[in-house]
């Protein structure tokens, strides 16, 4: 899983030894907080609800791992912990997530959600698309709360996420492969 915004660039890659549980290598490069976390990330799927026509989730996230601040100063153990919901249907996709850091001392908080809608319902296989808004909230930033339109396209295994945060005039890019 690779994610980028205008904040940070960051790479996941994990196995799932359940179906609840995934543990992997994540790096994050993040010039919002000009550090670099290198470690380990453990996801927990705390809970399933699957309904006639839906599914719903939540996830617990943690990570530990050596944050390296830009310039003279050394690594410090550093982590991140995460709760993470979701709920969607084939038409309608809402999400949200706390995400609290502590990198090299420089701790934050942060809060994003998602609201979506599928212009069309595909068949198994199919390309899906997603219209989708994001709103994110990071108190300590330059722009605390901003909004980033953007399009998902899901096929099999593969996921492209692309979007434009309007307030920093950023590009998301995101891309996931399941297998």
């Amino acid at each position: 899983m690779q994610m980028n915004n205008g904040d940070a660039s960051s790479l996941h890659l994990h196995y799932s030894p359940t179906a609840s549980d995934s543990i992997g290598f994540y790096a994050e490069r993040n010039w919002a907080e000009d550090v670099q976390f290198t470690g380990l990330q453990y996801n927990r799927l705390l809970k399933r609800w699957n309904g006639p026509s839906s599914q719903a989730n939540t996830y617990l996230k943690l990570g530990v791992g050596e944050a390296d601040p830009f310039g003279d100063a050394s690594g410090e153990l550093s982590g991140f912990a995460a709760f993470a919901a979701d709920w969607e249907t084939r038409r309608w996709f809402t999400s949200y997530e706390a995400r609290a850091t502590d990198y090299a001392g420089n701790q934050s908080l942060r809060h994003s959600a998602r609201v979506g809608v599928a212009p069309y319902i595909g068949d198994f296989g199919d390309l899906h698309t997603w219209l989708m808004l994001q709103v994110d909230n990071h108190p300590e930033a330059a722009e605390p709360t901003t909004t980033t339109p953007l399009i998902r396209f899901f096929k099999d295994v593969q996921m492209v996420e692309i979007g434009y945060t309007l307030e920093t005039e950023e590009l998301l890019a995101n891309w996931i492969i399941r297998f």
